[in-house]
């Protein structure tokens, strides 16, 4: 999902339906559910938080066959339609389905994950860009698009929160390219994009990115920035201020790491932000939504001139 950290190879299957690797929310890229937002819908941004995390778990485990991973995901994604009989090894999918229930928020918005982290189960390189993206529609703009109910806010927002979703996935693939690939065979890079720099896969394998790879890490990071464009505006769309914030952080974030991966290299070592650079863009976030609101209303009060 957006933000998950690289997979771990030391987890095994258990004999449950789940698979915990041991990550949690505090091992992501991007915040979730903090402070920012309401304490009322905390609790389930966080039901949906596990739920998403149990099932990439579920995706990400190289001691699990795709077999065994499809079958597990459909029997998520079952509890949360309300059709696996309350089985207590789904335990994480049917609080989320009581949480849905409780908040409106259609099943669509987690039944879409487990579509998405079954195809991870089952492909393991693409074509295009177009084709990765397409992934993103499942992987990862499903995230926005609950939020985004959860807060009532109005679809117009989707195409924002989409663009965000899905550039926040393709930065977590650039990061992880060298660890998916080594522990699960796994590549996101687009196959003719690859073709065309003269590279293969097995240059994911090496100790420091080579020209050709840089130039399609590069490549995917121009393309990033197409999608960040339509991002940006998320914020000024919202109506929630503590989603606004919220967004708007994560906005600075993305730009962020962004540039961080087109000075360094994702293969010779984990390209991730400081402490010091997180906290900078958290404070700017929540500070320009707060200016262009104040802005906002200052021009909503200021009277009407007379001819």
């Amino acid at each position: 999902m957006p933000g998950h950290t690289a997979p771990k190879t030391n987890v095994t299957a258990a004999p449950g339906i789940e698979t915990p690797s041991g990550k949690g929310a505090g091992d992501e890229n991007f915040p979730v559910g903090s402070f920012l937002l309401p304490a009322r819908l905390r609790p389930h941004v966080a039901r949906y938080y596990a739920f998403a995390r149990a099932i990439d778990d579920i995706a990400d485990n190289p001691a699990l066959a795709a077999g065994d991973k499809v079958a597990r995901l459909d029997r998520m994604a079952a509890a949360v339609l309300g059709e696996a009989g309350g089985d207590l090894a789904l335990a994480t999918a049917e609080r989320l389905r009581a949480s849905l229930a409780e908040t409106g928020v259609g099943a669509r918005r987690a039944t879409d994950l487990t579509i998405a982290f079954k195809q991870d189960a089952t492909k393991l390189r693409y074509r295009d860009w177009a084709e990765l993206v397409g992934y993103c529609e499942n992987s990862a703009n499903p995230v926005g698009r609950y939020l985004l109910d959860l807060h009532g806010e109005d679809a117009a927002g989707y195409p924002a929160s989409d663009a965000l979703c899905s550039a926040l996935q393709v930065i977590n693939h650039l990061q992880d390219c060298a660890d998916d690939y080594r522990a699960l065979d796994r590549v996101y890079l687009p196959q003719d994009w690859l073709a065309e720099a003269g590279v293969t896969v097995s240059a994911l394998d090496a100790p420091a990115a080579s020209p050709g790879l840089r130039q399609v890490l590069d490549r995917c990071l121009d393309a990033t920035e197409q999608l960040m464009a339509e991002a940006r505006r998320l914020p000024g769309q919202l109506k929630s201020r503590s989603l606004a914030m919220e967004s708007a952080v994560i906005v600075r974030l993305a730009e962020k790491l962004i540039r961080a991966l087109r000075r360094r290299d994702p293969l010779a070592e984990r390209v991730v932000l400081s402490k010091p650079q997180v906290a900078a863009c958290a404070l700017s976030g929540v500070a320009g939504v707060l200016w262009r609101r104040l802005i906002g209303r200052r021009g909503a009060l200021a009277p009407a001139r007379t001819a």
